[in-house]
This record gives C-alpha cells, sequence and structure tokens, in this order.
C-alpha cells in the first residue's frame, strides 16, 4: 500500500516535468510562429495547450486524492501541495505560449514583429525555453543550486524586456501605435513566462529544504549562453 502510494507521488513529479517540457517545447515553436508569421504553427500551439490544460487537472485530481486518501504530512504534505502550486505555474506558461501564438494568428499575413526587433524577440524566446529546460531538469534532480541559479538567469531576460521598452520610446520609433501595444503585450508574455519557471524553480526548493528561495544566498553566478540554447 505504502509502495503505491509513493509511486503515485513519482508520477505526480514525472507529469510535472512533462507539463515543463511541453510548455517549453510551446514558447519556442510559438516563437518561431511569430517571427515567421507561420500561421500553420501558430495554430498548432494554439490547438497543444488543451493537453497542458488536461494534464494540469488531472495532476490536480490525483493530488487532492492523495490529500484525501492518505492525510499526508510533513515532506509528503509538502510535496502535494507544492506540486499543485507547480502545475498552476506551468499552465500559466502555457497559457503565456499560447498568447505568442495567437498574436501571430491575429496578425497573419503580416508580420507582427518588425524586422529591427527580431533579434531580441529571438532571444527572449530562446531564454524562455532554456529556463523552462532547466526548471524541468530541476524537478527531476531537486538540485538546489541549479535551482537558486534560475533567479540569476532571469535578469537576463529583463534585460531583454528593457531594451524593447528603448525601442518603444525612442524618438526614431517609426512603426505605429498597433506594433508597439503589440511588442508591448509580447515582451510581457516572455518576461512572465520566465517569471513561472523561476516560480517552479524557487517551489522546488521549498520542497527539498523546507525553507523559501528568497532566503537562502546561492554562491553562484549568472549562467548565460547556455549550451543547448
Amino acid at each position: 500500500m505504502r509502495d503505491a502510494y509513493h509511486e503515485e507521488l513519482d508520477s505526480i513529479g514525472e507529469g510535472l516535468v512533462e507539463m515543463a517540457r511541453l510548455v517549453g517545447s510551446a514558447i519556442g515553436r510559438a516563437t518561431t510562429a511569430i517571427l515567421d508569421s507561420d500561421l500553420k504553427l501558430a495554430e498548432s500551439v494554439i490547438a497543444a495547450d488543451e493537453k497542458v490544460d488536461d494534464l494540469q487537472h488531472e495532476l490536480e485530481a490525483r493530488a487532492i486524492a492523495l490529500l484525501a486518501r492518505q492525510q499526508p504530512v510533513a515532506t509528503d504534505l509538502r510535496i502535494v501541495v507544492t506540486s499543485l502550486r507547480m502545475s498552476a505555474d506551468l499552465e500559466r506558461s502555457g497559457d503565456l505560449a499560447q498568447h505568442v501564438a495567437k498574436l501571430a494568428r491575429l496578425r497573419f499575413p503580416e508580420r507582427a514583429i518588425p524586422h529591427d526587433l527580431h533579434a531580441t524577440i529571438l532571444e527572449m524566446g530562446q531564454l524562455a525555453q532554456r529556463l523552462m529546460a532547466k526548471a524541468a531538469e530541476v524537478i527531476i534532480t531537486k538540485d538546489v543550486d541549479l535551482a537558486l541559479q534560475l533567479e540569476s538567469d532571469d535578469d537576463e531576460m529583463d534585460l531583454l524586456h528593457r531594451t524593447l521598452f528603448q525601442h518603444l520610446l525612442d524618438d526614431k520609433w517609426k512603426h505605429g501605435i498597433e506594433t508597439a501595444v503589440d511588442v508591448t503585450l509580447l515582451g510581457r508574455y516572455y518576461e512572465r513566462f520566465a517569471d513561472h519557471a523561476v516560480s517552479v524553480a524557487k517551489r522546488v526548493v521549498f520542497l527539498v529544504t523546507g525553507e523559501h528561495a528568497d532566503e537562502l544566498q546561492p554562491e553562484i553566478q549568472p549562467v548565460t549562453g547556455v549550451e543547448g540554447a
């Protein structure tokens, strides 16, 4: 009976990893869709979000069933409650990837992003995907140092976000109000996606240590240009 209980806990963790991988792939494909004005790809990202939602609902049902049947305490309770919160972060990340794809669909056949911002948006999309891949690794390995590193890595996304606003506020901006709104929204989507990846990692820190990540001081440096970008 106890073995079955821990197998169910493990399966919840596996479901979280699958969600993280799905939303990481989604933000990468959505980025390609908006930069290339690829309607077919955008539609596939939008449709695929249903699988992420279904996974979240399944994980919630499992977690609630465990709470009801087993009444876990201490570490096991922390695993169940933290998993519920992580699934919410990951589901929201999927929604943000879907928003990027919907913006590509809305502006088709035109390109939503001016050519002079392509490099910045591409970099934001790639960074978002790397951060979520690292969050998935943290869920698997329970590596606290790696988890704490994500917040430092997220500084790079904040810098890219500010770069977008510098373009928008430049007197030389010539792409109009509609495009300015699109770029503003897009920057926010990527910035929030990265925040959710960081949040997942922080929740793993709490799961492992019982302490909030903000209370720990990692002796690490931000990592940029991560292999596999």
